[in-house]
């Protein structure tokens, strides 16, 4: 048998949740890009994931395709891994045929990265799975249009990097 107590709780704690998210500050934007940031990485592994590639791999082909190559020490910059982690990274994909080294152009001793066909290929499968996923998360975002979407979060990260 319920209580004339328990019978008003639930009601109560609706009022109060509720007069609190009232006065409560809205929520932190900082937070908020964490959230996204730590939802976009894992969903992201998981769409790599169906290509056999990780974030830094598919991170790393897409860097070395918008330049059309580079060096060991570029991709690392671009791809805001240690040096270190490029060169595991590039090893794997160099293994599987994604990309391959050669001589810079204009410098002897630095070594070139390209892509290869086969890391053209997988690149492309993977744009359009990472395509479809950012137009699920960008769904029902009609307030602003996605040129200026991308502009302030590129302001976002310039006025931080300066």
């Amino acid at each position: 048998m319920t209580t004339t107590m328990e019978k008003r709780r639930p009601a109560a704690t609706k009022r109060a949740q509720s007069a609190r998210s009232a006065t409560a500050p809205p929520v932190r934007v900082s937070y908020l890009i964490g959230q996204l940031d730590r939802v976009v990485k894992r969903r992201l592994a998981e769409t790599l994931a169906e290509f056999d590639l990780t974030l830094p791999q598919f991170t790393a082909l897409s860097v070395i395709n918008a330049s059309g190559g580079m060096t060991n020490a570029k991709l690392a910059e671009r791809s805001l891994i240690t040096p270190q982690s490029a060169n595991e990274v590039v090893k794997t994909m160099e293994a599987n045929g994604w990309v391959g080294r050669t001589h810079h152009p204009t410098h002897g001793r630095l070594i070139h990265l390209f892509l290869t066909d086969e890391g053209r290929r997988v690149l492309r499968g993977c744009d359009a799975a990472v395509d479809a996923l950012e137009a699920s998360m960008l769904e029902g975002i009609t307030e602003i249009p996605l040129d200026t979407l991308r502009k302030v979060l590129q302001r976002c990260v310039s006025n931080l990097r300066e």
